[in-house]
């Protein structure tokens, strides 16, 4: 015991002695037992040391094809302590295969060892909460501690899980007819969640479960006007991880697309009555939109995750968007490419873990800007080599409106006229570069965008 407290002495931790002799046991009488549980229980779990010993002694001998019995076991414990009243490890051995009777209720008493173990976990976390709380250091602020809480809680409540992630192969090839039964079903619907541009939904698919879609682009793309573009053209719960722009600029923007007013103009408050009474209602539209707006700068994906998981309870979030991935942090300092490895291997198992899709904004490189062709591709992506290898989806968004508005001749040269109709021609346009697609083709989707509403829509004519 650490200290003398009366309550602390009366109360031991949660564990179940019989429960753990009576799994050993089984294991030793009939190696099969041990498959029954191998999947989820682990030797740490086990509350008594020596219980520990037996069960990953005998896991290592069952993996190299040995038969486990009391007699091939006695050679690894022939000087070990014994266990009290002159019982030996090795006659002890023989006492656990004596006293089992079935493997039957194996898998109950492994359940019933891991269960324990994570009650004991649960009382350490909640210990250290305690001893953090009362000397917690400057440069740890109480809400670091409870993030770190809920870590290390959820952590808990996910470890040990692993017979849930095998699958048999009936069950596999079910689970894919049911998703080509749901297909066949809304055949012109997207698979997963709709992202508002019909020609985007029926080359991607949507935004599907447990994917990791990537959005990049160059400053004053679009990318971030996509990415709010796509949580507006949801009504089921999201979050939005916004480290650049504020919460307010979040709603303006989503009063600008919803109203068709201008962004700059709502910041100015140049409105007619009409005008008006339409904001009022497009706000009280958008309010019933379950929407979580998180502006903290600077997460780690550890803190973004947390977050994540927390909203994923409390609100069941269907959908993440986060602006944008340069601006997290790794553990990683030191390296950027190690860094931002971490945070997309991060995101990806953030949508597979939640199964939901998580879209994040990403920068892409100054290079575009030195080509004549300046339509992004995959290698322009920052650090493009773990983005590309773990995102599902890569979408580049490219204008040529912007580009040329930038490079305007002088008025009444020959240039000028070249450039007028070019310019004519790509007015209120974007191009969605599809350039990777785990389920489909690449290519390049035409849409519309309206600067001032900051808005991406179908083209004229495609609904």
């Amino acid at each position: 015991m650490r200290d003398s407290n009366p309550l602390q002495l009366a109360r031991a931790a949660p564990h179940n002695l019989e429960a753990e002799q009576a799994l050993l046991g089984a294991i030793l009488i009939n190696n099969e037992a041990h498959d029954r549980v191998s999947g989820f229980l682990e030797p740490y779990q086990f509350f008594d040391p020596l219980h520990q010993l037996i069960y990953e002694t005998a896991a290592k001998l069952i993996a190299a094809g040995k038969q486990v019995t009391p007699i091939t076991l006695k050679t690894f414990f022939e000087s070990a302590e014994p266990i009290g009243s002159g019982l030996s490890a090795p006659a002890y051995l023989g006492q656990l295969a004596t006293n089992a009777t079935t493997i039957i209720n194996v898998r109950d008493y492994g359940q019933t060892i891991r269960d324990l173990w994570t009650r004991r976990q649960m009382i350490l976390i909640g210990e250290d909460m305690v001893n953090a709380a009362y000397d917690s250091p400057v440069d740890f602020p109480p809400k670091e501690q409870i993030e770190e809480a809920e870590t290390r809680l959820f952590a808990l409540a996910e470890r040990g899980q692993g017979d849930k992630a095998e699958v048999d192969h009936p069950t596999l090839l079910s689970g894919a007819m049911r998703v080509v039964g749901d297909a066949y079903r809304n055949r012109g619907a997207p698979v997963g969640l709709s992202t508002g541009l019909t020609d985007l939904d029926r080359r991607i698919g949507g935004l599907r479960r447990g994917h990791l879609i990537i959005v990049g682009g160059r400053p004053s793309m679009g990318k971030t006007s996509l990415g709010t573009n796509l949580l507006d053209a949801q009504t089921v719960p999201k979050m939005f991880f916004s480290m650049e722009m504020t919460g307010e600029e979040v709603g303006l923007r989503e009063l600008a697309s919803e109203t068709g007013l201008a962004s700059g103009q709502l910041i100015r408050g140049e409105l007619d009555e009409e005008q008006w009474r339409r904001l009022i209602a497009a706000e009280a539209k958008l309010s019933r939109r379950p929407l979580i707006v998180d502006q903290s700068s600077g997460l780690t994906i550890a803190q973004l995750s947390a977050r994540a998981r927390r909203a994923k309870r409390q609100h069941g979030i269907e959908l993440i968007v986060v602006d944008y991935l340069q601006l997290m942090q790794g553990s990683k300092r030191n390296n950027r490419v190690e860094e931002v490895t971490e945070i997309t291997v991060g995101l990806k198992a953030l949508a597979k873990e939640l199964s939901i899709p998580v879209v994040a904004l990403s920068q892409l490189s100054r290079k575009v800007e030195e080509r004549q062709d300046k339509r992004p591709q995959l290698a322009d992506l920052r650090e493009s080599g773990s983005i590309e290898q773990d995102a599902d989806e890569v979408l580049l968004v490219f204008r040529e409106e912007y580009y040329l508005e930038r490079a305007k001749p002088e008025t009444g040269t020959p240039e000028y006229k070249t450039w007028a109709t070019k310019l004519a021609a790509c007015k209120g346009l974007a191009e969605i570069i599809i350039a990777k697609n785990r389920h489909g083709q690449v290519g390049i989707i035409e849409v519309q965008f309206d600067g001032p509403t900051t808005r991406f829509s179908n083209p004229a004519g495609n609904i």
